[in-house]
């Protein structure tokens, strides 16, 4: 085997190896979606409307302040340390969800696995963008996107399997939830083969160790180079002194965090996870009954890999900016028919067929577009010394949205229909349209470095020329 064929087994042992973090995100996500029918039935936890939201909405939470959290120390202790301590948290909180007697007990370890969740949405993709290089960057980084639908497709075949082989089981939800603790298994043992950051490892002073690991994936001179540019970046990094939230008072990095933000906020009003956490309720409210609705949700999830496979060849060939936006357009026009079509189809037996497709549709564009430019971007455009705090920060709200969204939406669904909550989508999706054509910078085509060099010079030459004028 030549040096080159073994950088790039190197590499993508790397990739497989932290994107388990990815399955665990997407399984626990998915998995509520199927377990909630029977979770939710009088002689188990007995759910309201109200107690369902929580159930479910809880995990984001827990999945806001873990993002926030985990950002800050993985730039302390290191990416690789906090996504092998986020593996044993998912594990506990896997087996004290699928053991949980009641909703409160339910609700404290729905809240612990959201802080994995969170944590492993946020370290993840940063982790991959600064292990890959540049030109391979936007494909490994959505690789992540790949293994989050994978774990949700995963969720939703066995959800379907265990619900209709198992339904006359009234525990058969905590087969569902006890599945989540093996992919926890297999990122622990995983991650224990692979290196830190090196990156990371530089901001620490360690730049020995840091050409070790670049020179494991990359060629000797590339490795060499690279460490030099890294170096160079901390160095204009130290200017920045100890990383707080004061650092974003920087004009230039305030609007990078505002960007972040954004799009953070962006891939969430489009309402993609009613449809991933209540796909089955909205079939169901729809026409379907429980064991239909739970098959034909796996089409939503075969949908969803699919798109996102594409849209990993997708980044790989088009700037950011157009996929996001083309993806958009086809989020909002797919949930403008399912509001019209409520309506419309109201009581044939047309609707839930009408509905089906029309949300293949939706995931179709929103994995396949609107995913993965959101977790690339997030991971792309912060500076070294504050990746970890600004992807954090960024996640942070994408969960606390995440959160708002998955606690109302049964809440809506159940008080003033399936159309009109679909209505308030269309709107949000048409305002994130707007968002991204003014505010969003184009990433593609520069390492991470130049993007950081980008961004200074064009804040100085903004500001130069509102001196003049």
């Amino acid at each position: 085997m030549d040096m080159s064929e073994n950088r790039n087994r190197r590499l993508k042992l790397i990739m497989i190896s932290a994107t388990f973090g990815g399955l665990l995100f997407g399984y626990d996500t998915g998995v509520i979606n199927g377990a909630l029918p029977f979770m939710a039935k009088p002689d188990q936890l007995h759910l309201t409307p109200v107690t369902e939201g929580l159930v479910t909405s809880i995990l984001l939470l827990g999945a806001a302040f873990g993002a926030l959290l985990c950002g800050r120390l993985a730039d302390r202790y290191g990416r690789r340390k906090m996504i092998l301590n986020l593996s044993f948290i998912f594990f506990i909180a896997s087996l004290g969800t699928a053991l949980a007697p009641n909703v409160s007990v339910m609700v404290v370890f729905r809240f612990l696995l959201g802080l994995a969740v969170g944590g492993a949405s946020a370290m993840v993709p940063a982790f991959l963008a600064e292990m890959a290089p540049h030109e391979k960057r936007g494909r490994m980084v959505t690789q992540n996107e790949l293994m989050i639908v994978g774990g949700q497709f995963l969720a939703y075949v066995f959800n379907a399997i265990l619900g209709v082989t198992m339904a006359n089981t009234g525990h058969v939800w905590r087969y569902m939830l006890a599945l989540c603790a093996v992919p926890a298994i297999m990122l622990f043992s995983s991650m224990l083969k692979v290196p830190e950051s090196p990156r990371w490892l530089i901001s620490k002073g360690r730049k020995s160790e840091a050409l070790r690991v670049l020179k494991q994936i990359r060629d000797v001179k590339r490795a060499e180079a690279e460490c030099r540019d890294i170096q160079a970046a901390v160095q204009k990094d130290t200017e920045l002194e100890k990383v707080s939230l004061k650092d974003f008072s920087t004009p230039w990095l305030r609007r990078l965090l505002l960007i972040g933000i954004g799009v953070a906020i962006v891939n969430q009003i489009t309402g993609v996870n009613s449809i991933m956490y209540y796909g089955t309720q909205i079939l169901k409210e729809s026409g379907f009954g429980t064991k239909a609705a739970l098959i034909a949700n796996i089409g939503n999830g075969l949908v969803s890999v699919i798109a996102v496979i594409f849209g990993i060849w997708l980044v790989g060939k088009v700037r950011r900016r157009p996929i996001l936006l083309i993806g958009l357009a086809g989020t909002t026009t797919a949930l403008l028919f399912i509001a019209i079509f409520s309506i419309v189809l109201a009581g044939s037996a047309a609707l839930p067929y009408a509905v089906l497709s029309l949300t293949v549709v939706f995931l179709a564009f929103m994995q396949g577009c609107v995913g993965p430019v959101t977790w690339l971007v997030i991971a792309e455009i912060f500076p070294q010394k504050l990746r970890g705090l600004g992807s954090g920060i960024s996640v942070f709200f994408l969960w606390i949205l995440n959160f708002i969204i998955g606690f109302a939406f049964p809440i809506l669904l159940s008080s003033v229909g399936l159309s009109s909550t679909f209505f308030i989508f269309v709107a949000f999706g048409i305002f994130a349209i707007g968002f991204v054509y003014k505010f969003m910078p184009e990433t593609k085509g520069r390492t991470l470095e130049g993007l950081e060099e980008h961004f200074r010079s064009r804040h100085d030459k903004d500001t130069a020329e509102k001196s003049v004028i």
